[in-house]
């Protein structure tokens, strides 16, 4: 049957989720139930190499909704108290844009690509004409499908950005303890059609108990993503609508989350326009990036090219096979602490160069007893980072053989290199000119030169600096 056709104006739905990677049934995951992502993705242009601009929460989303990397939107770091990074300028992001030009804008779930606020001090700063934030996936999705309602009963062209929790670590009362898995209080684990290790981590009993948890996670999204895609149906709106998925960057296990390694920084991406023939059941290998994510929602809605943004529109690549970039750049700076790092890939290897000597790699699990254990740390024990990795992704996808360290590698690093500090000078990045301090600095500078008393009054000494406490969990 063929599809009606449709003219503009459309509409956009992006949904998100924590943590997820491509851990999902449409990029070869076999064990894991993704039933609605995978009908989804059949109706879609999946891109096979998509990677995030970081490997954790804040400055990979705030990439993605601005179209900007890091070093210039101002996110280096974890938003929430009491890391406290935030946009330079707030209205960056894509809801602006679109609020601006008459698009009804809302905000439901997840909101981590700025500073975190009361929800309507956030619609204000971030362009949303409604936010509410909060709440598991479940909630998420009925409060979603309530706004799909809203948005068919008013006609209004509508951007609704929905970001799931899950697949997350969340704490639970079935937690062991020092440990916080994927399970909170409502989902159970998954090892119905056997469990998936990845690759990286070493596979035993613990291993494959944490796998199943995160399988359970990532099934109970599934499960909310398809109550909200099955609502836009009814609503009518599927055919005049954009439907973008993704991720905020890898899995939340050690090597991955936290990691400029592939598995830290690679994304599903699937965008679904069925005005346009071209993006349905098509599948894209070349590299693209979170950045290009905005300009490509953009040219399909219309809009004309924006000036200051970093990424690329996918639709000649899509509709016209044009050549994909040829690099897909990475970069960390802050997350539980400093650990200022950037990447560069090619499609034939990666360079990663590291400005401290952190452990390698950090541990993104947030539990004091780790259950999964990377294979390079079981065999050489927890080594910390050297000054240049360089890996042939042809020979060693699992970036294990650090080939910085061996003779006849010097041309690939030069060049690689040269990328690199060309993007880094690009960017104005701050590590060209040493190191980065955070907000948590000058906040605490700004505490002691209010209760400290001068040292040349008679005191009794200093009174204590009130710690930087936060009830949120580290992202």
């Amino acid at each position: 049957m063929s599809r009606p056709h449709v003219t503009g104006p459309f509409n956009v739905l992006l949904i998100n989720c924590h943590d997820l990677g491509r851990f999902i049934g449409p990029y070869g995951i076999s064990t894991v139930h993704t039933p609605n992502l995978d009908r989804l993705a059949g109706q879609s242009v999946v891109f096979e190499r998509a990677f995030a601009a970081a490997p954790q929460c804040s400055p990979s989303r705030a990439a993605l909704f601005t179209g900007r990397y890091p070093q210039q939107n101002g996110v280096l770091g974890l938003t929430h108290a009491p890391f406290s990074w935030d946009l330079r300028d707030p209205m960056d992001h894509v809801a602006h844009h679109l609020g601006s030009a008459g698009y009804h804008t809302a905000l439901v779930g997840v909101q981590h690509e700025s500073r975190v606020l009361a929800d309507d001090t956030v619609a204000r700063r971030l362009g949303f004409d409604s936010v509410r934030t909060g709440g598991m996936g479940d909630v998420v999705a009925d409060r979603a499908i309530a706004a799909l309602s809203e948005c068919a009963e008013s006609g209004q062209p509508f951007y609704l950005q929905v970001g799931f929790y899950e697949p997350h670590r969340i704490p639970s009362r079935r937690d062991e303890p020092g440990v916080m898995g994927f399970l909170g209080d409502h989902i159970d684990p998954d090892a119905s059609l056997g469990v998936t290790v990845p690759d990286y981590l070493y596979d035993d009993e613990t291993a494959r108990g944490e796998m199943a948890e995160l399988q359970g996670a990532v099934r109970f999204m599934d499960h909310q993503v398809g109550r909200v895609l099955d609502a836009l149906d009814t609503a009518g709106l599927r055919e005049s609508t954009v439907v973008v998925f993704t991720t905020d960057h890898g899995l939340a296990l050690p090597r991955a989350k936290c990691a400029l390694y592939d598995p830290g920084l690679e994304v599903a991406l699937l965008v679904r326009a069925p005005f346009r023939a071209a993006w349905s059941g098509v599948r894209v290998d070349g590299l693209v990036s979170h950045v290009d994510v905005r300009p490509t929602i953009l040219e399909l809605l219309e809009f004309p090219p924006e000036t200051g943004t970093h990424g690329n529109s996918l639709v000649p690549l899509v509709e016209q096979g044009a050549t994909a970039s040829e690099h897909s750049y990475g970069q960390m700076t802050y997350h539980n602490y400093y650990d200022p790092k950037r990447s560069v890939r090619s499609e034939t290897h990666k360079l990663i160069v590291n400005f401290s000597n952190a452990p390698q790699p950090m541990d993104p699990t947030q539990s004091w007893a780790r259950r999964t254990t990377p294979r390079e740390v079981r065999r050489d024990g927890v080594r910390t980072c050297p000054p240049v990795e360089l890996y042939d992704l042809t020979s060693d996808p699992g970036e294990t053989v650090n080939l910085a360290e061996k003779h006849g590698h010097a041309h690939v690093t030069a060049a690689l290199g040269d990328a690199l500090m060309t993007w880094m000078r690009e960017m104005e990045d701050p590590l060209i000119h040493g190191a980065v301090t955070s907000p948590q600095h000058a906040q605490v500078l700004a505490t002691l030169k209010e209760v400290v008393k001068p040292t040349n009054a008679r005191t009794t000494g200093p009174r204590a600096v009130p710690p930087a406490t936060s009830d949120e969990p580290v992202h």
